[in-house]
């Protein structure tokens, strides 16, 4: 997405949410600052493979992961959205790329790192203490934020880790993108937020998912991508229901 159309979508999402830019910009700036410390990697270091898997941590992840057993895995690069992480990890299944907020179960997501998936750091007004404690512990960072592109950090469209994974999918050249656990449906489930049992999505949740739902929308009718779904959840327009089988074929 241009930079200038997200800052579009991103008032409206600043309005609608009742954030401040000012603080998302603290945020960046810190998460900036760090990388520059500790080391950075560009897009340009990133290679992807045609096809991509972007995670969710809605409730179809685990039956999803089920039926991709019966899948070629090795043919896609497998993003996933910060708690989804755990999902994979209990399946035997490495993320290639983790796009996080840092509010997943961050012994899994730094142990996957620590294992060779790649982190894409996000910052925001709401996390700027997790980016200070967790980002020095981290390797092979690519920083993001949702305002103002920095040297270090870069911004490629998106709100929530979900989308956010389909927009760095789609900037790095990514053909066709499966979505999974991608549900927007109304329930959180425990690798969204390790604090919490699987139930209703809070308020705040609900806009989030909303505002996601439309930017995917957007992504998989405005790119060259060809986005297939096989997620259980609310029918995302634009975007082909398959099933497991189906990704054997493309």
């Amino acid at each position: 997405m241009e930079l200038t159309l997200w800052m579009q979508w991103y008032q409206l999402i600043l309005e609608d949410l009742g954030f401040k830019k000012e603080d998302d910009e603290l945020s960046a700036e810190t998460l900036n600052n760090i990388i520059d410390d500790y080391g950075v990697i560009t897009p340009q270091d990133i290679d992807i493979k045609d096809k991509v898997i972007v995670f969710g941590a809605g409730p179809s992840l685990k039956p999803n992961l089920a039926d991709l057993k019966h899948v070629d895995l090795d043919e896609f690069t497998l993003i996933a959205a910060d708690g989804a992480t755990t999902a994979l990890l209990e399946e035997d299944i490495m993320p290639d790329i983790i796009v996080t907020d840092l509010d997943g179960r961050m012994n899994d997501i730094i142990n996957a790192n620590q294992k060779g998936s790649l982190l894409v750091v996000h910052a925001h007004g709401n996390n700027r203490e997790q980016v200070e404690k967790y980002t020095p512990q981290l390797v092979n960072v690519l920083g993001t934020t949702q305002s103002r592109p920095l040297a270090n950090v870069y911004n490629f469209g998106g709100f929530t880790d979900g989308d956010r994974c389909v927009f760095l999918a789609i900037a790095l050249g990514a053909r066709f993108i499966v979505l999974s656990g991608m549900d927007f449906g109304k329930t959180v489930t425990h690798y969204s937020r390790p604090d919490q049992e699987d139930g209703p999505a809070d308020q705040v949740k609900v806009k989030k998912l909303k505002w996601a739902k439309k930017l995917v929308e957007w992504a998989a009718n405005n790119s060259d991508t060809e986005f297939l779904n096989i997620s259980s959840g609310e029918q995302v327009k634009g975007v082909l229901n398959v099933n497991y089988e189906y990704l054997n074929r493309i």
